[in-house]
């Protein structure tokens, strides 16, 4: 993909926005990894878990007439899991502490969601987009 440079960039700037961040990966929607910033765990195995909770997060948004789906958010004993839709190929997906502050992690993680999916679908189009952070 000719924009993992600038997607990787994003996770590490979304990393430091979010000290509490332990691992931000993009996947495309069919759980291809795209970008990684994740060090504790396998990269390859969590974006095809996260394609299988997408699959999952659509049909069950679509059968509660709750509209598009944007956003999941998974809270366990350590910590959360939120993934966002990314532009319409791409999921972002970021692994916090128990301890993050979860409005903060939703603003930011809304934010760069936004970015990197222009970046990937611009990609994907092949089309000559400039997207400025700034413009956030």
């Amino acid at each position: 993909m000719a924009a993992e440079a600038d997607v990787l960039g994003e996770l590490r700037r979304l990393r430091t926005r979010i000290p509490q961040l332990r691992g931000a990966l993009t996947a495309s929607v069919d759980g291809l990894v795209l970008a990684q910033d994740a060090s504790d765990v396998e990269p390859e195995g969590v974006c095809a878990l996260t394609a299988a909770a997408l699959g999952v997060a659509l049909r069950l948004s679509d059968a509660t007439h709750q509209g598009d789906f944007k956003e999941l958010l998974i809270r366990g004993e350590q910590g959360y899991v939120a993934t966002y839709t990314a532009g319409s190929t791409a999921v972002l997906t970021l692994l916090a502490e128990p301890r993050v502050n979860v409005g903060r992690l939703h603003l930011e993680g809304r934010r760069s969601s936004v970015l990197i999916g222009e970046l990937v679908d611009a990609a994907t189009t092949g089309a000559a987009t400039t997207v400025r952070t700034e413009d956030l």
